[in-house]
């Protein structure tokens, strides 16, 4: 399977879960995994940056669609694109990532991938609950609940990730 297919088959499969699954898992009210981001994660680097905003829109307006939150997910994931190639350079000391090296079990390291991860989605997680909120003065339940949905959405994706890629691909 070449690398358009895979990463097409990804993306498809992953909104198909959120959308149909993910979506409906309220723990506590306010837990809500995005594990569509895992195909945002995987994106590989070396697509033109133009693609991959693209593609970050479309996978966040598909959620938006269906959530109903108007813009809100599509915007975090167009800005979790654009912060992806700076936390790749802080996490490799500065160093560009080699090409054709993707943040999987077997290729990096389980800290870096979990630090890799936990950022990403921060990001993320923050500006949906910023944007949703947008009341300053509820500052503690935008923290609580950001916080709160990054771990567990983190935990998800790296449970899937270490699923689906042994340590035999490289």
């Amino acid at each position: 399977m070449n690398r358009f297919s895979k990463n097409f088959s990804r993306f498809f499969i992953l909104l198909l879960l959120q959308v149909f699954v993910f979506n409906y898992v309220q723990w506590f009210g306010f837990l809500n995994p995005a594990v569509y981001l895992l195909f945002l994660i995987l994106l590989p680097l070396e697509i033109p940056k133009p693609v991959q905003y693209i593609l970050a829109f479309i996978t966040g307006f598909i959620v938006d669609s269906f959530l109903k939150t108007y813009g809100i997910q599509a915007f975090a994931c167009v800005l979790m694109i654009f912060l992806k190639p700076y936390i790749i350079l802080i996490l490799n000391g500065l160093k560009p990532l080699e090409a054709g090296v993707k943040p999987v079990p077997g290729v990096k390291d389980f800290y870096w991938i979990l630090v890799y991860t936990l950022l990403l989605v921060f990001v993320q997680q923050i500006t949906v609950t910023l944007l949703e909120t947008f009341q300053w003065a509820q500052w503690w339940r935008i923290i609580w609940s950001s916080i709160a949905n990054t771990f567990f959405t983190t935990f998800i994706i790296l449970c899937l990730e270490y699923i689906f890629y042994s340590n035999k691909k490289k």
